[in-house]
């Protein structure tokens, strides 16, 4: 995901309350919030009905983004932790 498209995203979406961290297993997992994901499924049931506004369609898009970005994040960190063994943190290199 370039830049760019990071930039629009984090101006794109109100980032209070998107995202929460929650354990699986001993390993931290990002999600959208019950909030983010309720409006997903908004706009998602209101996309079948019809095209979405412009701004609605942004907001959706903004959302796929962020949802491809936190499947990133998890993956590293599950990478992570399986390579340094799961549930311990990773030693720093200097």
């Amino acid at each position: 995901m370039p830049v760019q498209h990071l930039l629009t995203l984090v101006k794109a979406l109100p980032m209070d309350d998107a995202v929460r961290i929650e354990p699986c297993e001993g390993v931290p997992i990002f999600r959208a919030t019950p909030r983010v994901q309720e409006r997903i499924e908004d706009l998602l049931e209101k996309q079948t009905e019809g095209p979405l506004e412009e701004g609605e369609a942004r907001e959706l898009e903004a959302f796929e983004e962020l949802d491809e970005l936190l499947s990133l994040v998890n993956r590293l960190v599950r990478n992570a932790m399986d390579s340094a063994g799961r549930g311990e943190p990773l030693a720093r290199t200097a």
